[in-house]
């Protein structure tokens, strides 16, 4: 069992050569990195579904170059983070309790979110939870709404199958789909990918006991079933969210075909009409194994305007 970024081969240390810092979120144990100077405006960068903070790894060296503080934490359930198997601690509002807990115990302020699939719907519950910290956000493929699911999480395969009692937790627990297959088809590169991250990504999560979050996190998408489970919390946040004015930029994968630029990118310029972009970069969901280092450059140019010329500390 992996529990420190010390323990992982040599390979992976040289592309994510952090220290492992932990901090106790709601009486449970979140792993994260914590880099640069402790008084540079920090930028915290939240991955989803079925990754961790090694997604993040190029994203993360223009910004730490770039002379600012860069936290990246592995949510609950995920990377070298506490993984419990009781089904109740993985509702969205405790996900986001968890973000909110991580905010407060460094006492980020003025925070820019960078936020990736479920990294959306959590940090966006944070950043309303604790509006103070937060001085800007940059959103990629990801979503904060129930209208309009994605085609993709229509299709009874893989989508639909995934709801069912017994098939669902199978596929993604037993079989490991997710971060198996499901990431590989995810990305551009998929030689690239399947040569490099793809075995790190398997590695963190190779105990099916510890895959729960895989299958309850997309469970959890309200498309319209009676089993949806987080609609009233998708309708809440959508509200605050239109409320939140925070610089923002929207940054998309030009080839993503689960949340498509085309409609998740233009809604989140309904949502916010002042928000920059949209950026697109080569990538399909898992933008950040194609464009990681594109998407950094955006974010240090981003954060520039938006906290440092602003007076940010």
């Amino acid at each position: 069992m992996i529990v420190t970024l010390d323990q992982l081969p040599d390979a992976v240390r040289a592309e994510y050569p952090y220290a492992s810092r932990f901090v106790s979120v709601n009486g449970m144990r979140m792993h994260h990195v914590d880099e640069g100077p402790r008084d540079a405006p920090p930028v915290v960068l939240l991955h989803g579904n079925p990754t961790w903070g090694y997604l993040w790894r190029d994203t993360m060296r223009p910004l730490i170059e770039a002379g600012f503080r860069v936290v990246v934490p592995d949510q609950i359930g995920f990377g070298l983070s506490e993984k419990p198997s009781l089904h109740g601690t993985h509702t969205l509002a405790n996900h986001t309790a968890n973000v909110v807990a991580l905010l407060d115990a460094l006492d980020l302020r003025g925070v820019v979110l960078g936020l990736h699939d479920w990294g959306g719907p959590t940090g966006l519950g944070a950043a309303v939870s604790r509006p103070d910290r937060i001085a800007a956000i940059a959103v990629m493929s990801t979503w904060a709404w129930t209208a309009s699911p994605a085609e993709f999480h229509q299709r009874v395969l893989p989508w639909r199958t995934l709801h069912a009692p017994l098939l669902g937790p199978y596929l993604m627990g037993r079989r490991a789909a997710m971060p198996g297959r499901g990431m590989y088809l995810s990305v551009v590169d998929r030689a690239r990918f399947a040569d490099g991250a793809q075995h790190v990504y398997e590695a963190i999560l190779s105990d099916p006991a510890d895959r729960d979050l895989t299958w309850t996190w997309p469970r959890s998408i309200p498309i319209g079933l009676p089993s949806d489970i987080e609609t009233e919390h998708f309708r809440w946040l959508e509200a605050e969210v239109r409320a939140l004015h925070r610089p923002s930029t929207v940054i998309w994968g030009r080839e993503d075909d689960v949340f498509e630029p085309g409609v998740f990118a233009a809604h989140w310029h309904e949502i916010w009409p002042h928000a920059e972009g949209t950026h697109l970069v080569t990538g399909r969901h898992f933008l950040q194994e194609d464009s990681g280092a594109e998407i950094g450059a955006l974010l240090v140019d981003f954060a520039d305007r938006a906290v440092r010329s602003a007076g940010g500390s």
